[in-house]
């Protein structure tokens, strides 16, 4: 219990399992802070927390949850038992391809009548891509539906818009190929078209496929906010096993992840990879241990760019891909921050005018290693890297 500004007491409880906690503050944010400062006492004073009966307020909420985590697995199996169907199973994909053939046939005709009446016609206060992306959630076609509304973010680059909106449209005209031709497709190539769709894969295809047992160290992380939901990627680099993983996570409302990271730190543990031609999004298959930090192999520029090179042309449709390299100086341009490497190679970056100047501060303007995202146009940068330590990182670094 814990005295608050009210009469009565406020009921903490903690559950370490799966860090859930409840208290019976007013407080809006979660986890408040008489649950973080029961956590921390836990931690510093460890002698003082005996083991013993719960209290009955406590034992009622662990029952509860108890409760909820058997009905949601009795669900879960019910959706697997029904899912298990073979005849069902067979006529709800036959549905769904239907459905996504329709949807990519409407979608390459709409792409052929834009470039018929022609790009100078878009104007950037009436965008087309709203009404096609709604309509190709309607097919069931999530995946494309997120690249057309991607596609509004390269008119805040007015000169280069025609031909990076080019490019776009020649990657969905590929995936409306590729479908028409999944016949000839290997089983990785299919992987990889589905996860572009949108189509999610079987779970039994991930914890089943490729598993990699290593130390992993955080290389950095990015997240984005859109409609309410958040997407954060994590990237992961093996010790042993030289590889590269991508741990992608929504969450509704906030960024309340499952699992906080720090860029720098070392996990232990199994991750299993995603399948495709170059699998790169991994999960992780039981709880990480804390792991010892190794030193980065050094990766010049011309390197990187051909380890990137070798990805997309396994999966032209993986993006962002990520760019580590080392020997990477900042500079500030008329147009903004510009990277370049020792060599004279320049790379074009997104990067604000304030993360620029705490990015060159931090580095003091020496050569630093640097990771990011690269999304085939420009470099949006994750973390900066001074003999072997963090010096600057997006979302925390350690």
């Amino acid at each position: 219990r814990c005295k608050g500004s009210g009469s009565r007491p406020y009921q903490v409880r903690v559950d370490r399992q799966d860090l859930a906690c409840k208290c019976s503050c007013p407080s809006r944010k979660f986890p408040c802070k008489h649950s973080l400062a029961l956590l921390l006492l836990q931690v510093q004073h460890t002698a003082s927390f005996t083991a013993g009966e719960p209290p009955e307020w406590v034992s009622e909420w662990l029952t509860s949850r108890q409760q909820r985590a058997v009905r949601k697995e009795e669900k879960k199996e019910q959706a697997e038992a029904k899912a298990a169907d073979p005849q069902a199973a067979a006529k709800r994909e036959a549905a769904r391809n239907q459905k996504m053939t329709a949807g990519l046939d409407f979608l390459e005709q709409w792409m052929h009548d834009l470039i018929r009446h022609g790009l100078a016609q878009i104007s950037a206060q009436q965008l087309p891509f709203a009404g096609i992306a709604a309509r190709m959630v309607d097919a069931q076609l999530p995946g494309i539906a997120a690249r057309l509304n991607n596609l509004t973010t390269l008119f805040t680059t007015a000169e280069v818009w025609p031909s990076s909106l080019c490019r776009e449209l020649g990657q969905l005209q590929l995936i409306v190929d590729a479908w028409r031709q999944q016949q000839a497709l290997t089983p990785a190539q299919l992987s990889d078209l589905h996860a572009a769709l949108g189509i999610p894969p079987d779970k039994h295809d991930v914890t089943d496929g490729l598993t990699c047992l290593d130390n992993w160290q955080v290389l950095g992380q990015s997240a984005q906010e859109e409609n309410n939901l958040w997407r954060r990627r994590v990237w992961l680099y093996g010790e042993k096993s030289h590889r590269t993983a991508l741990l992608l996570d929504y969450s509704h409302g906030g960024k309340n992840f499952p699992q906080h990271f720090i860029t720098g730190q070392v996990c232990q543990g199994a991750l299993a990879f995603f399948p495709g031609a170059s699998p790169l999004r991994a999960r992780i298959v039981e709880p990480f241990t804390r792991g010892e930090r190794f030193p980065l192999a050094e990766l010049p520029l011309p390197d990187a760019l051909h380890d990137m090179a070798q990805r997309l042309s396994a999966n032209p449709w993986q993006w962002p891909l990520p760019l580590r390299v080392s020997e990477i100086l900042i500079y500030p341009h008329e147009s903004g921050w510009r990277f370049v490497s020792t060599q004279g190679q320049h790379l074009p970056t997104h990067l604000s005018s304030d993360e620029g100047w705490r990015l060159l501060a931090a580095s003091g303007g020496a050569p630093f290693m640097l990771m990011g995202e690269w999304d085939g146009q420009q470099l949006t940068p994750c973390s900066a890297w001074l003999a072997g330590s963090v010096s600057w990182a997006t979302g925390g670094a350690q």
